[in-house]
């Protein structure tokens, strides 16, 4: 038991990189070849640096420091100390080569999420989200059930959608669901991280842990299905356990509801269309699913600038011409007002121009045209910057030389059940999507599975922290305040029980994989 503990510590600190190292192996044997900097103190400083940082963010309810100020100095100290060492050696371009291809995957993703939390904000000003909460309302669903409802939901949308949008669309349900309950937001948020993964790991276009596995030719593609099962256990175990933790009572009834404001029916029809064109774009033209999202972002553009130019319809009142002919009224506008029973009252109101200016602008308020940078202006710009540090940091951790340090430590002396088990716990710390490239890149000879194991742990052993995936990073910026890093770090334990019933499941049912 000391033994695998051993294994789960070196574990954890050599699989928290993306995989720069493996661009740089890949692009040639005219490129220099990288320093392994593990050995020496810049590594040791760069593990530390990350590990404070890290603490700092884990306590930001309690030191009131933003947890982007700590992470992003980390992450530029680092690379600070590696560029210094690099120039040293007269070989400065490769630090700066693989920094920028660590930026570029941050982009990538950025790009991603300012588009999806652009289209979220649009339904939500188009009262779409408000009008989901009146029909599960009048459905008179508890909190219970409400909890339940949301987390199959995002199980079943994330085996076709990506996590990021699944746990931003169910979170935007959530929060105007439990207007008067933070502890259902709480929970009902943990549980739409643990089920948008989890719905991810089965699917071979679900997530990008599965689909690189999928394209690799590893598994194949009908037997991905085999993890449906384990994933729904990963689910519902700690489903169960908080379920006993909601407010048993049912939200308050609706007296009146807000109707959907015009245009709320097309602009979900284009999410749609964004989506799907994201999914081309990565499928069919090996291209960045962010530069489809930005070719959705265009369709919304282009909405509203239609939505500008046809505005909505005012017929609570009717202006007539001026009547140039009339000789005590040349220069006076003439407005015919209407009454209480629609007749037209026939005289002149001096002060009409005002009181139509005014009736129009209050008009405007209400139906106003979805603003595309506006929004973007409110994204919760620290966890964005959060997320960016801890990118940066792990790439700096990874171009030091952990990914060599991990191919040793990890299928070789090693159990493939065990390093798999690592595997995802180490997923927790970092994109999924990049550990699953680099246990491929690694090129283990396992069966298949134990290719399905390490699917199914690197896909949902994200939920461990709210950090450990797109989903919880994006849905601590729409839930600020109330989903936080500490609020979920408190059901990790709940989390992990899932995680290894999962895995144990895996093993009862798909025996004959191994």
């Amino acid at each position: 038991m000391p033994e695998f503990f051993k294994y789960m510590v070196a574990a954890l600190f050599v699989l928290l990189m993306p995989s720069l190292t493996m661009a740089a192996n890949e692009a040639g044997n005219s490129t220099p070849p990288t320093l392994d900097l593990t050995g020496q103190w810049i590594g040791t400083i760069a593990l530390i640096l990350f590990a404070v940082a890290y603490f700092l963010a884990m306590v930001e309810e309690a030191t009131e420091l933003r947890k982007s100020k700590p992470m992003v100095f980390a992450a530029s100290l680092i690379w600070v100390l590696i560029a210094s060492v690099y120039a040293n050696h007269g070989i400065s371009e490769q630090a700066g080569h693989a920094f920028r291809s660590t930026l570029e995957g941050y982009a990538e993703l950025f790009l991603f999420i300012m588009v999806s939390m652009t289209y979220l904000n649009a339904m939500e000003d188009r009262s779409v989200f408000e009008r989901l909460r009146v029909w599960l309302l009048s459905k008179n669903f508890s909190y219970r059930q409400l909890f339940w409802i949301t987390g199959f939901q995002a199980f079943f949308i994330s085996s076709v959608c990506n996590n990021l949008t699944t746990a931003l669309l169910m979170g935007s349900v959530i929060v105007a669901l439990g207007k008067d309950s933070p502890r259902f937001v709480t929970l009902s948020c943990i549980n739409v991280v643990v089920a948008s993964n989890a719905g991810g790991s089965f699917s071979p276009f679900g997530d990008i842990t599965t689909l690189l596995v999928w394209q690799k030719g590893v598994v194949p593609f009908v037997d991905f299905f085999s993890l449906l099962i384990p994933a729904l256990v990963n689910l519902a175990v700690p489903a169960a356990i908080m379920h006993f933790f909601i407010p048993k009572n049912r939200p308050q009834p609706l007296l009146e509801s807000e109707p959907m404001k015009r245009g709320g029916w097309v602009i979900i029809g284009l999410f749609v269309l964004t989506i799907i064109t994201s999914a081309c774009f990565e499928n069919f033209l090996s291209l960045p699913p962010a530069a489809g999202m930005m070719l959705g972002l265009t369709y919304l553009k282009f909405f509203s600038f239609y939505m500008e130019q046809v505005p909505a319809n005012t017929d609570n009142f009717e202006e007539d011409r001026l009547d140039m002919n009339t000789p005590n009224n040349q220069n006076q506008p003439k407005v015919v007002v209407k009454n209480e029973d629609g007749d037209k009252s026939g005289y002149i109101d001096y002060f009409a121009p005002m009181k139509v200016m005014n009736r129009k602008k209050r008009i405007q308020n209400i139906d106003q045209p979805f603003d595309v940078f506006h929004t973007v202006a409110n994204l919760e710009w620290d966890t964005l910057l959060f997320f960016y540090g801890v990118m940066v940091a792990v790439g700096g951790l990874s171009f030091i030389g952990y990914l060599s340090l991990a191919s040793k430590l990890l299928y070789v002396g090693i159990d493939p059940t065990v390093a798999n088990i690592l595997v995802g716990i180490a997923s927790a710390f970092v994109d999924n999507g990049t550990i699953m490239l680099a246990v491929l890149t690694m090129a283990p000879d396992i069966s298949q599975g134990q290719w399905l194991l390490v699917t199914l742990t690197a896909g949902v052993g994200g939920s461990l922290l709210a950090v450990g995936s797109a989903a919880g990073v994006g849905l601590m910026g729409q839930a600020k305040g109330i989903y936080t890093f500490t609020s979920h770090l408190k059901w990790t334990p709940a989390i992990a029980l899932g995680y290894l019933s999962s895995i144990a499941m895996h093993f009862l049912l798909n025996g004959r994989y191994f």
